[in-house]
């Protein structure tokens, strides 16, 4: 029973960590998400003024010519953009595969825990005095082995949820930002 109850607490501790993984990854978005949309202002700022003046930028804009040329450093955006889409992939695969693993050794394990159960029962004909105990213990180990087995595949729902949403808005930013910049160019070159 302590041995169960020790891969139990690491599994936790395990899903723990990987929610802290999440939480950064999700403040590391939250920080490219601010940055894509610093980057779109400028655009529209660039936008607004090639519409207003034609292709020269006013005085105001000058200040923001650095940033532009720092800016057109990025063309491969979109290269990296697949890239990243592809990474995501195989990140968002491989956490639902590990996720999985998981929760087929709790039912593996408690699979187990039934196979002995009925093992002791088959081997030790006694009477039902004597196995009443043990066969309590395996009840209730069986029983905390199916909630703890409940919880993870909860928690391992919701933290896909998580990924799928942070992914979706991600999508959407790095898109309207391509378009943008197509936009940009398409504008600059006529």
């Amino acid at each position: 029973m302590c041995l169960g109850t020790a891969a139990m607490t690491c599994s936790i501790e395990r899903i723990l960590a990987d929610a802290k993984t999440l939480l950064e990854r999700l403040k590391d978005h939250d920080n490219a998400a601010e940055s894509l949309i610093d980057q779109s202002t400028i655009l529209h700022k660039r936008m607004e003024a090639k519409k207003d003046v034609g292709t020269n930028l006013p005085d105001k804009y000058q200040e923001d010519v650095p940033d532009l040329k720092d800016m057109s450093k990025y063309k491969p955006h979109i290269l990296l953009t697949q890239e990243n889409t592809q990474i995501r992939d195989l990140q968002n695969e491989n956490r639902e595969l590990w996720l999985s693993l998981e929760e087929h050794q709790y039912a593996l394990e408690l699979i187990m825990s039934k196979y002995r159960k009925q093992m002791l029962n088959l081997m030790v004909p006694k009477t039902k005095d004597e196995t009443e105990p043990v066969l309590a213990v395996h009840q209730m180990y069986s029983a905390e082995i199916e909630s703890q087995i409940d919880r993870i595949c909860a928690m391992g729902e919701v933290m896909r949820r998580a990924v799928q949403v942070d992914d979706d808005q991600s999508y959407k930013v790095q898109e309207r930002l391509a378009q943008l910049e197509s936009t940009c160019n398409c504008n600059h070159i006529a």
